[in-house]
């Protein structure tokens, strides 16, 4: 292993090495000439190497997921649970180790790294129950001695493409609920964080292994946006469940349709948090400062907008300031920092030019921000967070900028707010923060929030997965995680059933012979 490996134990707990196969057929392993490097925001070091997959590779990949779709689909659901439980299980015994990885690969805090693991426990928990619970419905039928009712059945390859600051956790949500439904996966993982893949698919195989099970039921390739394409454009993908930007999401759902495909897109997000005058100001400021800075801005979740009541404006204002002059900006691994880096050196330059394009747009800027360097930063991936005041929603503001800037503006009344807060294209995660059920229940109705997700005095990052994550608008519409979300990796079925001597015809026709 290189002098980097040596000094993470975690590292070598996974079993990752210098350069690394970057296609799993479950435990079989293909490599090619062309490599990925993954090099830590943290520190700038090399971690390690992961091969690109090749036309042919990924074509094996589909070949080998075909065949054990066959086996898998056959599988009864409880036992396909049963598979997934044991996986949890291995999450659980490595859970320190992947955290660690998560945390030095993606940049986000260890705290964070850790829980985006437990995120995939917890929805290998849902999963296995859900296996005894892919319900249908039974309907009466309107001619005599028939019984209607309905079914699920499984797709067969799910195709998932994860984005880098979710390097395992959304590839779990996915996977995880696809298995239990009796499809087979393929995941693409973002050649920014491809190590975390490897290390998913490792402790995927030990199960693979100890369960006699077929290899193609659950497959890794790795590379750029091409390798993705191969996903996007075969027609024995029947599901791409794609998460990333919302000008990726287009192209995806435009190519997946074109050939009569289904999608599942997790798109962008541009959150905003209401402040009334009656709201609790500690709730207010913790959920703000966490929405904004956690994973340093870089969840689709986060808080990118806080409108605040015109009346406890400049009360709030001096909070935050406050608040963030008290943030700790380094090394994730160490849990006394809250703040890590972002994941590259082109993430920097859309931070920098989204506060020059605030500041031509007039945004006034009450923390300020800027690129940190020597030292601990020699990275070059660490920032400042930072806020401003905007009197309007420019275009700066109504764009997502995956870094932590936050804007703050006045409104007037609490119908001003929910149009202010509808106002941009994306649509995924709100909150208001409130003590008046009447203002609460107005954000909540019909006519209040239009995202996917709506809260009430808890911030807009983050999220339980027993309810159905995903968003309205340039969000995607789709649905990922608890709720009835598994629908989505199944094919519906009506059946009609008749039990008598006659053929009877519906609406009374006759068609003797």
């Amino acid at each position: 292993m290189s002098a980097t490996a040596t000094q993470h134990a975690f590292l070598a707990e996974l079993g990752l090495e210098d350069t690394n196969a970057g296609t799993w057929i479950g435990r079989q392993t293909h490599s090619s000439g062309e490599m990925i490097t993954s090099k830590s925001p943290v520190d700038g070091a090399v971690i390690g190497k992961v091969s690109v997959t090749t036309r042919e590779q990924y074509d094996a990949t589909v070949a080998a997921a075909t065949e054990a779709f066959k086996v898998w689909r056959k599988t009864p659901a409880p036992l396909r649970g049963e598979i997934v439980r044991q996986y949890g299980n291995k999450l659980r015994e490595h859970k320190d180790a992947l955290g660690r990885l998560v945390s030095y690969e993606m940049g986000k805090s260890l705290q964070e790294g850790w829980g985006e693991v437990q995120e995939m426990i917890d929805i290998c928990d849902f999963a296995v129950g859900l296996s005894r619970q892919l319900y249908g419905l039974t309907l009466h039928s309107e001619r005599p001695e028939h019984r209607m009712y309905e079914q699920w059945h499984p797709l067969g390859i799910v195709g998932i493409i994860s984005a880098f600051n979710f390097p395992v956790a959304v590839w779990s949500w996915n996977s995880m609920i696809a298995l239990v439904c009796g499809d087979v996966n393929i995941w693409k993982a973002s050649e920014k964080t491809p190590l975390c893949s490897v290390a998913c698919q490792k402790l995927f195989a030990e199960v693979i292994e100890e369960n006699d099970l077929p290899d193609g039921i659950s497959c890794i390739i790795n590379g750029d946006y091409k390798v993705g394409e191969y996903m996007t454009k075969d027609k024995r993908v029947p599901l791409v469940s794609a998460t990333g930007s919302t000008r990726m999401g287009k192209i995806v759902g435009a190519e997946v349709a074109s050939r009569m495909g289904k999608t599942l897109l997790e798109l962008g997000g541009n959150n905003a948090i209401i402040v009334t005058p009656s709201s609790d100001l500690k709730v207010v400021v913790t959920g703000a400062v966490f929405g904004a800075v956690g994973t340093c801005g870089q969840r689709c979740t986060s808080t990118r907008r806080l409108l605040i009541h015109e009346s406890i404006y400049d009360k709030v204002k001096d909070a935050l300031v406050q608040a963030y002059g008290q943030l700790r900006i380094g090394d994730p691994l160490d849990t006394n920092n809250h703040v890590g880096p972002l994941i590259d050196a082109d993430s920097v330059a859309q931070y920098e030019a989204s506060i020059e394009q605030a500041k031509s747009e007039g945004a006034n800027f009450i923390v300020e921000g800027g690129k940190l360097s020597g030292g601990i930063y020699e990275s070059g991936c660490y920032v400042k967070p930072c806020i401003a005041e905007v009197k309007s929603q420019t275009a700066v503001v109504k764009k997502e900028t995956f870094a932590p800037i936050l804007y703050i503006m006045k409104y007037s009344n609490l119908d001003e707010a929910i149009e202010m807060q509808n106002d941009v294209p994306q649509g995924l995660s709100s909150a208001i923060m409130t003590t008046d059920v009447r203002e609460s229940e107005q954000f909540l109705a019909a006519w209040g929030s239009d995202c996917g997700i709506a809260n009430v005095n808890i911030g807009t990052s983050g999220a339980e997965i027993g309810g159905a994550f995903g968003g309205e608008k340039d969000t995607g519409g789709g649905r990922e995680s608890g709720s009835d979300a598994w629908k989505a990796y199944m094919r519906r079925q009506t059946n009609t059933i008749n039990y008598g001597r006659g053929v009877p015809l519906a609406q009374g026709i006759k068609f003797d012979l």
